[in-house]
């Protein structure tokens, strides 16, 4: 038997990045992971959007576990191969206080009530401000979708994704955790249970699970601060657990299970261990192997697993099967615990969906006044319901067939049918009702231009576009300038002249009598002239906007290289210890700098990157990895743009 952990960071982004993209289902996906137990966190899902192919996987039975509050944050589960290991006990939550509709009875809980941890005899870790939670409840310890509890007979199997700590002010929350977590552990062991802990832990347990753990200055005081204190604590030889896959590996050094992906760390394993799979020392006997599956790419963690031994043979010589060990001997299959999600409402079918209050009721066909041979077929047919993948859900109905829709039907938003052959037959007028009548179209207001006439060409050629008289020409002109000069006048004869302004590159049809008036005085000209005066006239406006842009200060010479400079991609900049070409990166963090593009260094990062002098001891540096190299994409190609 293979039992399996991983934190994926989200089950919906799961089939996106997984290297397995063309598996579509939950249950592909649990079957590729080829293990027989398999416990995710960080879920990031509630249950009100959990899909059926997620929560009901082929033969797996699901289990989860949802933050109260927070929505796409957190949660765990844990789906059980029925075929292999069907759970005889299961419940939410470490503090037993999280309890279903009606509440779990005594015998339905993993253990009795005098077990579970009592917030009177419970040490806190005093918060940021000194004070203390009252109890559980309000502290939150247990109410952000963080634990499940789940009894196969041989073993209690406790899936956890532990709090991390972001900031100060959470490092109450975290510690309360693990001690709240160590307290039902040893509770369920004083019950004589053995268990299996499993889950994102979010500490490294030695030096040598921490990608800097090989630096002097991470060495010396590594236990001081306090969740790597109580980890050394609950860990053998001084606690009751034993880390399963350390003990395979006893010196294996990179063994890590988590990766930065802002520091794109994974191509260099410069990472942490901060995932686990913990046993007691009862079940040493039944262990057989344990690692990582660093190669499985799809969130920034890895899976873990161990292997249990198919059977065993007792110090006294008896051999005792690992199905026999857990209940499964026996051929009658038997249910799952009741807070499986095969017995939610929403997918037991005791639950009405909101997509049935939007669609028409069907009617059978033959069925008139209650007689006809369809008479005692069932109002509502089953509804079959093809599973198709995550976030994918395909239903078919049962075919029916419908009657032929009434000629008033045929009139609301029915598209007209083509007319068969075969002799027509005509059927009398029915007047419509109110409700029948078919809906009017809306009529347009008066004067108001439909979209489609932008587009369309008009009948009647444009007239000139403006009429402008030369003696005012620069006048004109510098309307749209001000510094633009006004132009010598040089033909007296045109002071009084009209010129009608064509335009000599459009592709519209120009009607005779427009394009041959172009009047000079009282003479009209010919179209050869016309054509002459309009070049003319169109080289004079072209040659003041050339004098304008060389004259004017602050106005630099239209040059296409100009543009070419300035559009033109970066050349990343080089770093300032490798003098190698750095690469460039987007902030995609919410903040005033999301989208913003920057360059680092393009070294991988490592064990002694240079972080900076405020993070990094000068002599720890090792200048084979990222040095502290940063610019801006903007001061980049200020810098490009400035004058040499």
């Amino acid at each position: 038997m293979r039992i399996l952990t991983w934190n994926i960071n989200g089950i919906r982004t799961l089939p996106h990045y997984h290297p397995w993209y063309t598996l579509k289902t939950c249950e592909a996906i649990l079957t590729e992971l080829k293990a027989d137990i398999i416990c995710f966190q960080e879920m990031k899902i509630t249950r009100s959007v959990l899909e059926r192919p997620t929560a009901l996987p082929g033969p797996f039975h699901g289990f989860f576990s949802f933050p109260v509050s927070k929505g796409g944050y957190s949660g765990v589960a844990v789906y059980a191969d029925s075929r292999i290991a069907i759970p005889i006990k299961a419940e939410e939550g470490l503090t037993g206080m999280l309890q279903p509709k009606p509440p779990l009875s005594p015998e339905e809980r993993v253990s009795s009530v005098s077990s579970y941890p009592d917030p009177d005899d419970f040490e806190f870790f005093p918060e940021e401000d000194g004070g203390t939670p009252p109890d559980f409840a309000t502290a939150g310890v247990d109410l952000e979708g963080r634990g499940l509890v789940v009894d196969f007979g041989l073993f209690v199997l406790v899936n956890v994704y532990c709090p991390a700590e972001t900031s100060e002010s959470r490092l109450s929350f975290k510690m309360n955790f693990h001690r709240l977590l160590e307290k039902r552990i040893r509770s369920l062991i004083g019950e004589g249970r053995e268990v299996i802990l499993m889950g994102d832990i979010n500490i490294a347990a030695t030096p040598l699970d921490h990608g800097e753990g090989s630096l002097a200055s991470r060495q010396i005081g590594f236990y001081d601060h306090p969740p790597r204190a109580w980890y050394r604590s609950f860990l053998e030889p001084d606690g009751p657990m034993i880390d399963a896959v350390r003990k395979s590996h006893p010196g294996r050094e990179g063994m890590y299970t988590h990766w930065s992906t802002l520091l794109s760390a994974r191509g260099s394993n410069y990472g942490s261990r901060i995932d686990y799979i913990l046993i007691t020392k009862g079940l040493l006997p039944w262990f057989k192997f344990g690692d990582i599956q660093a190669d499985v790419l799809g969130s920034d963690h890895c899976p873990v697993y161990i292997d249990l031994h198919d059977e065993i043979v007792h110090p006294s010589g008896e051999t005792q099967t690992l199905k026999s060990a857990m209940g499964m001997d026996d051929l009658t299959p038997r249910d799952p615990p009741r807070i499986c999600a095969k017995f939610w409402n929403e997918f037991s079918g005791k639950q009405t969906l909101v997509s049935t209050f939007f669609t028409k009721k069907k009617e059978a066909v033959g069925v008139v006044n209650g007689e006809g041979p369809e008479a005692n077929l069932p109002r509502e047919l089953p509804v079959s319901v093809a599973d198709s993948g995550i976030g994918e859900t395909a239903a078919t109905e049962f075919a029916i067939v419908e009657p032929s829709p009434s000629p008033s039907q045929k009139t609301l938003g029915k598209r007209k049918q083509p007319q068969q052959d075969g002799p027509s037959v005509s059927k009398p007028a029915k007047r419509l009702s109110a409700k029948e009548k078919p809906l009017k179209k809306a009529r347009r207001p008066e004067g108001q231009t439909k979209l489609s006439s932008f587009f369309t060409q008009p009948s009647q050629p444009k007239k000139a576009s403006s009429t402008v008289s030369t003696s005012h020409r620069g006048k004109s002109r510098s309307k749209s300038n001000s510094a633009a000069p006004t132009p010598p006048d040089t033909n007296a004869a045109s002071t009084s002249a009209i010129v009608e302004i064509i335009d000599l590159d459009s592709d519209l049809d120009i009607a005779p009598d427009l394009s041959s008036q172009v009047l000079v005085g009282s003479s009209q000209l010919s179209e050869a002239e016309q054509l002459e005066a309009d070049l003319a006239f169109a080289r004079s406006l072209a040659e003041e906007d050339e004098a304008l842009l060389n004259n004017s200060p602050g106005k630099r010479k239209s040059d296409p290289s100009a543009w070419k400079s300035l559009l033109a991609p970066l050349d990343a900049p080089l770093c300032t210890v490798h003098k190698e070409p750095s690469k460039r990166f987007i902030v995609n963090k919410t903040g005033p700098n999301k989208g913003k593009a920057f360059y680092v260094c393009s070294r991988p990062v490592g064990p002694g990157y240079d972080k900076g002098r405020g993070e990094r001891l000068r002599e720890e540096v090792n200048p084979m990895y990222r040095c502290d190299f940063f610019k801006w994409a903007s001061d980049v190609r200020r810098e490009a743009q400035r004058p040499s």
